[in-house]
């Protein structure tokens, strides 16, 4: 049983916004078939799916489609007995990204509004970029992720009364009792280890069996490569490439792309050669990109850099897989030989990534890298976040000099760490790792207590 806060974002719209069309970016995986599928026939009378995809690949019925009088007589004939109206039939388009000539004519569809319409897709930033024409204004693109750590919570069993004790907590500034700090931590360290994806967490609920839960992370990864080599013909090579050097770098001092090394170039090539491929990566869902800040000032957007970046890989279950296979032991029983490091900051880039965040990192010859920078709107300055796994989460020189720096007009500063209490010490504030899953928490959800069955993709 998984809870999804999104499925509560899509029933608003589709109250909401009937005018409107709303699209569902994220990388394949994820379930974002399944909760428009869930939602869609909750509440519509009539709900019609269609896969392009597998329309493209099969009898491609909608490749030739080039007017919404084409696209009714298309639909019509596989679906003409379900179609009555706006108010009661829903069309899923879904990997519309398959036909981008359909990413144009979804304003004329809106215009028209003989039916509701929702469509997804997982390179829609891709499609988008290659559509002749954005229907700006017509449509609202929506970005889906993996499960965040709270809604893994929930599906391990924890109650939704504890996680709003533990939100009281994190808010108040204090620190969870030992017994609870131990549970939240054990979860923590099992999320490292199974993921966000649905059909991850699914097979890991139905026996706890970690080498079923790493055939599946193994086969999403697989199939996360072949969707990289399909893009371009002369650029895949490169992509895959990209995107196999993701868990290395993590292991280096600096866990940025170095240039050179992707076609071993020499200096030939510059970051900017490589932008369409990082662009894929990204608005494909399966890489996160973190910019580089030398002098932070809010808001970070006007600040940052595209020349050094970070990737981190989207679901932190893929990297722990591949890091570690199946001995587990290596993260839940922190062993003193390995160092959780990368893991720990794949783990709350990804949370932040789903709570809202843009992503940036602190970068400066002078003064070192902070691993997280993010706006701090309720002060309108920055706020840096240090992510430490190991026993000496108090060391942090960089973060100290930054803190210092007068000219950032830094208000505060958080260290995420393994240990229970929370304190603050010289306008830096410790934290247990889990207080992750609070920032930046969209509170709209709350209203909505969606429990829907298993996902099958």
């Amino acid at each position: 049983m998984l809870y999804r806060k999104f499925a509560h974002r899509i029933e608003e719209f589709l109250k909401d916004e009937p005018k409107k069309i709303l699209l569902i970016n994220g990388a394949r995986q994820i379930g974002k078939s399944y909760l428009i599928r869930y939602v869609g026939k909750k509440l519509f009378k009539n709900y019609i799916e269609i896969n392009l995809k597998e329309d493209k690949e099969s009898i491609g019925i909608f490749e030739t489609v080039r007017s919404t009088a084409d696209f009714y007589l298309q639909l019509g004939t596989i679906a003409g007995n379900k179609l009555g109206t706006r108010e009661n039939t829903l069309v899923f388009l879904d990997e519309i990204q398959s036909y981008p000539h359909l990413m144009t004519m979804l304003k004329f569809l809106s215009q028209e509004g003989r039916y509701t319409y929702i469509a997804s897709g997982s390179q829609l930033g891709v499609a988008l970029a290659q559509s002749a024409s954005v229907p700006i204004g017509s449509v609202t693109i929506e970005e889906m992720y993996p499960l965040d750590f709270e809604e893994f919570l929930l599906a391990m069993g924890c109650g939704k009364e504890t996680i709003d004790g533990v939100r009281e907590k994190f808010l108040a500034g204090e620190s969870l009792n030992e017994s609870l700090h131990n549970y939240m931590l054990q979860q923590f360290r099992l999320y490292l280890l199974v993921g966000g994806l649905p059909e991850a967490i699914n097979k890991f609920l139905e026996n706890r069996n970690m080498m079923h839960v790493r055939k599946v992370q193994r086969d999403i990864h697989a199939l996360y490569r072949i969707d990289a080599s399909q893009y371009d013909k002369e650029k895949k090579l490169v992509i895959r490439k990209i995107y196999d050097m993701i868990p290395s770098n993590m292991e280096n001092k600096k866990k940025r792309i170095i240039v050179k090394h992707i076609e071993d170039t020499k200096g030939h090539k510059q970051f900017s050669d490589y932008a369409e491929e990082f662009e894929y990566l990204t608005n494909s869902g399966i890489a996160l990109s973190v910019q580089a800040v030398s002098n932070p000032k809010f808001p970070l957007l006007e600040s940052e850099s595209k020349n050094l970046i970070k990737l981190y890989m989207n679901d932190v279950g893929l990297l722990t897989n591949l890091l570690y296979d199946t001995n587990i032991n290596a993260v839940l029983r922190d062993e003193r030989s390995v160092n959780l490091g990368s893991v720990y900051e794949s783990v709350v880039a990804q949370e932040l990534h789903a709570h809202g965040y843009p992503l940036h990192y602190y970068d400066n010859k002078q003064r070192g890298e902070v691993d997280f920078l993010i706006d701090d709107y309720d002060n309108l300055t920055v706020l840096p976040i240090e992510v430490k796994s190991g026993k000496d989460y108090t060391v942090h020189s960089a973060l100290d000099k930054f803190v210092s720096t007068a000219d950032y007009h830094i208000k505060k500063a958080v260290v995420l760490c393994n240990e229970r209490e929370v304190r603050e010490k010289g306008g830096i504030i410790y934290q247990p790792i889990y207080y992750c899953m609070f920032y930046g928490r969209d509170k709209s959800s709350d209203d909505a207590d969606y429990i829907i069955p298993e996902i099958t993709l």
